[in-house]
């Protein structure tokens, strides 16, 4: 089976490398054929790999040595069990849609190799991180995954708005990463060791370890591990305050939307934080911290989605939300069910995110929500598949989200963990947000009068260029995307029906992660929603009886109310709670926060350093200053070089005398 671990991991490499540097030799289709069939080797080596996990067979061993010092050896490894197996089989199959999508939407781009070389190159640094076996490989995965994703976020990288996205992306991911270089540092000085299995196996001796971190306080050793790994998560899976770079990535083509911001990069805190649950069943403390971040995340940046029009930054918001579900799930213990809802939300996102890009393009390239409007009947696999897309996330009984997001607001339910009942308000109250914000773009987008040919906003074209005058004209129609567009909406769209239900019962109260999760017996939540587990069918009859049922069903009524009934409704709301209006507008003042506190002290310091440090004291005092006390003590000595011999004769006897006299005076 090692071959099809190393198809599944560097087949996406070797299509990169084709297309990203012999790009001009193969042409465009060149480009996109090297790089889907890499992709394609990989998903089917992932198949192949999941069912020879299925019927029981795991792998844990190194691949080879890269480095040893004196009693730590650095290894290239894999890791291979259900887990691992689950996550390149989502990571591959919704990479393969993007980068069949991608022949059509970038169609007219100029960089057209150059960004199919860096998809498939993003692929392979997934694969690494969720293949690794080892904190060295899971960190040169997960370095990797941040550095194609600063490339592809700046793709166009002559638009501003797009360099600013991709730097801060860059900037706010270093700030989580310096957290988890902390926690990387911990687990070697005090576990000896970076491989996974001997990491895991001296967890429990060191459970009650105490170390002094500063003054006289004493820390958990496990707590203050878990939390810095955790930080990392918070950045790379955009967990508040660190998630401010992910609504502004939309800046990037659609397709990096979807491959980025569902199903991978975002997920890749969500799988660590499960790979790592023997580390986390040891520390309520750590659990609770991530309790709190994960429900604030969860129904905060819900309210977000409100008040945007950018239909892309509309799905970005809620793949903030969604990734604090997965959070509040893995909080409580139930990491099968975080899992369960990364991979089931890793396609009806992939599908909304695709399913907005066909949008843009049957739009001419505008995303304003204002300026749509009626696109049924125009684009009608579009707009099927989004519907699909948007039922599965709000929760609709017998979609994929219902079965995976109703498990967490359960799960959190019957937790016991510090900050479960504030989890428990979040998750519960999300859903109501969730449905408002997802049916209100879908109502603006496909239903009512149309609006185009009125007013654009402002944007850009396929190339990437800012174009002042893009959207359809008075004369113009939207237009169905072709077959390369549609067919894995599609494809994506049948995903997001059958998934929840094929899956729910072996991944949640089988023991399909029987090896790869660990659940401390005082964490109970998942045993008890085994008790109450009758089946896929009777979950979805029972949910008519459940208040996230009526909760959504209450968003989707509220936003038909609003944004087709009675829009008019719309301003005064706006009016009567301007404040409150004015606060999710800009985003709760978080960028303002981050460029005048956290930006404008760095400059302030870096100014006061410049100035006091730089300027007054090494310039000023030690160079400058050693110079001119150079210059003082020459001039002095240059009073007695007169040319003179009885000057000469006089300063010899003066200099004789005071020899003496410091000789003498000691002996008096």
């Amino acid at each position: 089976m090692k071959t099809a671990y190393l198809l599944a991991a560097f087949a996406p490499l070797v299509g990169a490398i084709v297309a990203g540097l012999f790009g001009r030799q193969v042409g465009r289709a060149g480009a996109h054929w090297v790089t889907i069939i890499g992709v394609a080797i990989s998903f089917a080596a992932s198949l192949w790999t999941l069912f020879d996990v299925l019927t029981g067979n795991t792998f844990d061993g190194p691949l080879y040595t890269w480095a040893a010092f004196d009693n730590l050896s650095i290894q290239v490894g894999f890791l291979i069990d259900p887990l691992t197996a689950t996550m390149m089989c989502v990571v591959t199959s919704v990479s393969l849609m993007v980068h069949i999508y991608t022949i059509g939407y970038m169609a007219d781009d100029p960089g057209y190799q150059r960004f199919f070389s860096y998809i498939s190159l993003f692929t392979f640094s997934m694969m690494m991180l969720v293949m690794a076996n080892n904190f060295m490989q899971l960190f040169f995965g997960w370095e990797a995954v941040g550095l194609v994703s600063y490339l592809l976020i700046g793709f166009w990288y002559t638009r501003e708005s797009a360099i600013y996205a991709n730097l801060k992306a860059f900037l706010v991911n270093r700030v989580g990463d310096f957290g988890f270089v902390l926690g990387i540092g911990l687990v070697l000085a005090y576990f000896g060791s970076l491989d996974y299995a001997q990491v895991f196996a001296e967890a429990p001796k060191l459970a009650d370890r105490q170390v002094n971190l500063w003054g006289m306080t004493q820390w958990s050793l496990m707590t203050v591990t878990c939390i810095c790994l955790f930080i990392g998560a918070m950045g790379k899976s955009a967990q508040f305050p660190l998630h401010v770079w992910l609504p502004d990535s939309m800046e990037g083509p659609t397709p990096i939307s979807a491959l980025i911001h569902a199903a991978t990069m975002v997920t890749a805190g969500i799988f660590m934080v499960s790979r790592m649950s023997p580390l986390f069943e040891l520390s309520d403390t750590a659990l609770s911290f991530v309790m709190v971040i994960g429900a604030i995340t969860a129904l905060f940046m819900g309210f977000l989605g409100i008040v945007q029009n950018d239909i892309k930054r509309v799905v970005a918001y809620s793949t903030l939300s969604q990734l604090g579900y997965m959070t509040v799930a893995l909080a409580a213990s139930a990491y099968s069910v975080a899992i369960f809802h990364l991979m089931t939300h890793a396609f009806f996102k992939a599908l909304l995110f695709l399913g907005a890009g066909s949008v843009i393009i049957g739009m001419h390239h505008d995303q304003d929500m204002r300026n749509m409007g009626g696109l049924r009947k125009y684009m009608p696999v579009t707009w099927i598949t989004f519907l699909v897309g948007s039922l599965a996330l709000i929760g609709t009984p017998f979609f994929s989200g219902f079965y995976s997001k109703d498990m967490i607001i359960e799960a959190v339910r019957y937790s016991d963990i510090p900050g479960a009942r504030f989890g428990y308000f979040a998750v519960l109250a999300g859903v109501f947000v969730t449905a408002l914000y997802t049916f209100r773009m879908y109502f603006l987008v496909f239903h009512g009068q149309p609006r185009w040919g009125r007013v654009h906003g402002h944007g850009h074209d396929a190339a990437g260029h800012d174009d002042h005058h893009h959207g359809l004209g008075p004369g113009d129609t939207p237009h169905e995307s072709p077959r390369v567009v549609t067919v894995p909406l599609v494809l994506l769209a049948i995903a997001s029906v059958v998934s929840g239900a094929l899956w729910i019962e072996p991944m949640l109260f089988g023991d399909f992660f029987a090896d790869s999760i660990h659940v401390d017996g005082r964490h109970g939540a998942m045993a008890t929603l085994a008790e109450h587990w009758h089946g896929w069918v009777a979950l979805g009859t029972h949910a008519l009886q459940t208040w996230p049922f009526w909760l959504a069903l209450a968003g989707v009524v509220t936003a038909w109310f609003l944004y087709m009934v009675k829009p008019g409704v719309l301003a005064a709301i706006a009016s009567a709670f301007g404040p409150i209006y004015r606060l999710l507008d800009n985003k709760y003042y978080l960028d303002r926060i981050n460029e005048i506190v956290f930006a404008g002290g760095a400059r302030l310091i870096g100014r006061g350093l410049w100035r006091g440090g730089d300027q007054t004291f090494i310039d000023g005092l030690i160079v400058n200053g050693s110079a001119r006390l150079t210059a003082w003590f020459s001039g002095v000595l240059r009073l007695a070089q007169t040319g003179h011999l009885n000057t000469y004769a006089i300063t010899m006897i003066i200099g004789v005398a005071l020899l003496m006299l410091f000789v003498i005076l000691p002996l008096l």
